[in-house]
């Protein structure tokens, strides 16, 4: 993906966390808001938004998952899987 493409998948992502959060939910996002990027920041690597997307995203689908056995629940595994191996890109680029 492009970077334009990424942050504007950032964008989506953090309207449905500010979505949920308006819904008087319990929900800690405190991972996500300590890499302290959010969409608007424009001027950050593609790697730290591609990072931030997979925090965001694995958070956002382990909420959504009930069990582990749903198609949610894998797709929070693959997103928490992703995370991890894009934490590692983010030191090093300037994307």
């Amino acid at each position: 993906m492009h970077k334009d493409e990424l942050i504007q998948l950032h964008t989506l992502l953090a309207q449905i966390k500010r979505h949920l959060e308006t819904q008087d939910t319990d929900h800690d996002f405190s991972e996500y808001q300590s890499l302290a990027i959010s969409p608007v920041h424009i001027h950050r690597s593609k790697a730290e938004h591609k990072h931030a997307i997979f925090v965001l995203g694995n958070h956002l689908a382990s909420i959504m998952s009930e069990d582990e056995l749903s198609g949610i629940g894998r797709t929070s595994a693959r997103m928490q899987e992703f995370a991890k191996r894009t934490s590692r890109n983010v030191s090093g680029s300037n994307n």
